[in-house]
């Protein structure tokens, strides 16, 4: 009950406007009214040739009923301009309420809104702040579960490892250091890579990206070329096909996102077809595709396979499995570049291509 009769009680704002309108209200219905009197009485004197005790009581009445209508009209104006500016003013209310509750830790219902000016304008503001601020509440919380899940398990490998090592109940031997070796790169790979993709946020949020013209087909090749060694070792063949143009680009980024997906046509390869780079220039850009047989990518996953610490099934075992950042890094790269990253397949060839502007 005392929260509803508080809702109804003005608030310190609408005192104010109340008064002032108060006030302004009196001021033109005082003047007004008298003008109107005097004016009336100047007449009645003037054409009713009125004797002076008449003329007293014409005046007298005429002041009581002025005075009457005066007053009526003050509090019928006071009124309508209380209740009109408390209708206006309830919206702002409403997000003052919704402020606190935020304010709280909570996150407020969306604010009603009512009109179509400044005031619901802003509260239409204000609901979608509060739209995007859980969505980004919901991300940070998957964020973190995801960092720990990503961490939980090499760091328990260590830890019994490494127990029982110090205890005695295990002997080392080449074979475990290895596997205890892969086990702390893993986890190295997963911050550096977590590293570049606050690197490249960063890089956003500052509005700066240093850029130069360059050969993309060099910067392919060189690409290429660093894969060389693990091509050779898996016996899986190359082909690249790169129409030469100059490019506005961030050297470093563009080679980071070829390196990223090279890697992935060569962790998931499955067949004796070559994987094979193109790379041309299309009407709204400069394509660069990336060809490699494997397993089909289900449905399910496609959606989210450029999202932070999101692996297909297949890639979920330590032997082939990645950190599930190198798709997130080369969207966050192209998109810096104002360009566009994406999957297409064809019966057992997997597809990764990426657009960027050319001049």
């Amino acid at each position: 009950m005392l929260p509803r009769l508080k809702r109804w009680l003005p608030s310190g704002l609408l005192w104010r406007l109340s008064f002032v309108n108060f006030i302004v209200i009196a001021g033109t219905i005082g003047v007004s009214s008298w003008a109107i009197y005097r004016t009336a009485c100047f007449i009645a004197g003037g054409i009713g040739n009125f004797e002076t005790l008449r003329q007293q009581q014409f005046n007298s009445t005429f002041l009581q009923y002025v005075l009457i209508f005066s007053v009526i009209g003050l509090a019928l104006g006071s009124f309508v301009h209380f209740y009109l500016i408390k209708k206006i003013l309830r919206p702002v209310r409403d997000l003052i309420e919704a402020t606190k509750q935020l304010q709280k830790g909570e996150f407020p219902a969306p604010v009603k809104v009512d009109s179509e000016d400044e005031v619901g304008h802003l509260t239409e503001q204000f609901n979608r702040l509060i739209s995007q601020l859980k969505m980004n509440e919901k991300e940070r919380g998957k964020l973190i579960n995801d960092i720990s899940h990503e961490f939980r398990t090499p760091l328990s490998n260590l830890n019994g490892y490494l127990y029982a090592l110090s205890e005695g109940h295990l002997k080392g031997d080449k074979d475990m250091y290895s596997s205890l070796y892969q086990e702390v790169n893993r986890l190295t790979h997963l911050i550096e890579n977590m590293d570049k993709l606050k690197e490249w946020n960063h890089h956003a949020d500052q509005g700066f990206l240093q850029k130069e013209f360059t050969n993309i087909k060099e910067q392919v090749n060189q690409s290429v070329s660093m894969f060389n060694y693990k091509l050779d070792q898996s016996n899986i063949p190359i082909i690249a096909d790169i129409e030469s143009k100059k490019l506005n680009i961030n050297i470093e980024g563009i080679q980071q996102v070829l390196s990223n997906l090279l890697d992935n046509a060569i962790r998931y390869y499955e067949g004796h077809t070559p994987i094979y780079i193109e790379g041309e220039e299309i009407q709204k850009g400069y394509k660069i595709s990336i060809t490699g047989p494997g397993k089909m990518i289900d449905k399910r996953d496609i959606k989210h396979l450029f999202d932070r610490f999101y692996r297909v099934e297949e890639s979920r075992n330590q032997e082939t499995g990645g950190s599930g950042l190198g798709l997130a890094i080369a969207k966050e790269i192209v998109e810096k570049h104002n360009g566009n990253i994406g999957y297409s397949s064809s019966d057992s060839e997997n597809t990764f291509w990426f657009v960027l502007p050319s001049l």
